[in-house]
């Protein structure tokens, strides 16, 4: 295999001409900023650990910064855009700047969230710049439809960074952090200042790396019951467990049943919950009770 061209990367100025020739303006609306520094790319590369027998898959490709990156390091890359003028766009990009990777490369047109499969072998890794709006749905989505993915590094808002990371007992301990902990030990993996990206956001970035964990959470329970169970505790997060999964298990006082026997105070709350406790509660709600 050769080694790709060393200016095969994207730096500030090739980033702005690319976008001035495709007459794209990032739109806050889609939460597009463009990583403009070819060092930083390079480390989320490094970070997220990828090989050369890797499959990545990458969400949100953009002007193809991440992308180039990816190519030089994993076996494949396949990306997934919803921007019309930005997936017809990348192919072109990858073709110029390092044409003996193109054929390692695949595009799939469409909304990350309907993605059901991919082209070519399965994706052993995810490795995404993901826009603040959608970041944890997408993650969330990938995760569940690719059981394939074992390594994912994801850059998000330094606050989203933060929920996904968050330990039981956190302030910022929540949905995000319980589902995406059912499928992976999660880690904060470093902070990407503002000045990389074009247009340089108002917000700090964080990056987050989740390894699938290598057996299942145990539990009779069904991901979708365990989730039902997450949905509820944290919709209304400062009432007691006994209270705010009441309508969950029917009454007050099936929740509280449902709660000691899955060895949980009735007085806690889900903050303070791990998601295998979570499971357990998920395996005493009394059945026909919706």
């Amino acid at each position: 295999m050769s080694s790709p061209t060393p200016d095969a990367l994207l730096g500030p100025a090739d980033v702005r001409e690319l976008a001035a020739a495709l007459g794209v303006r990032p739109t806050k609306q889609r939460g597009q900023n463009f990583v403009i520094d070819a060092n930083t790319v390079r480390r989320i590369v490094r970070t997220a650990g990828v090989r050369p027998e890797d499959v990545v898959v990458e969400v949100g490709p953009g002007l193809g910064s991440l992308t180039l990156a990816l190519l030089e390091a994993a076996d494949r890359v396949t990306a997934v855009e919803i921007d019309d003028v930005l997936a017809a766009a990348l192919p072109a990009t990858i073709g110029a700047r390092m044409p003996e990777r193109a054929d390692r490369f695949a595009l799939v047109h469409c909304d990350a969230l309907h993605v059901t499969e991919l082209p070519g072998p399965a994706p052993t890794a995810l490795v995404a710049n993901l826009p603040y709006n959608v970041a944890v749905p997408v993650l969330l989505h990938m995760l569940d439809t690719f059981p394939s993915i074992e390594r994912t590094l994801v850059m998000v808002q330094s606050e989203v960074a933060d929920r996904l990371a968050a330990a039981p007992g956190s302030k910022v301990y929540g949905v995000p952090s319980v589902k995406a902990n059912w499928y992976a030990e999660v880690k904060r993996a470093g902070a990407i200042g503002r000045n990389v990206f074009w247009p340089a956001p108002n917000v700090d970035s964080g990056l987050v790396s989740l390894v699938r964990r290598t057996e299942p959470i145990k539990t009779t329970a069904t991901k979708d019951e365990v989730f039902a169970v997450v949905d509820a505790a944290f919709a209304q997060r400062r009432k007691t467990l006994r209270a705010a999964l009441a309508g969950w298990a029917g009454s007050a006082a099936a929740a509280e049943a449902a709660l000691v026997a899955a060895g949980v105070s009735p007085q806690a709350r889900g903050e303070a919950l791990t998601v295998e406790e979570f499971a357990r509660i998920a395996e005493h709600k009394e059945p026909g009770n919706q």
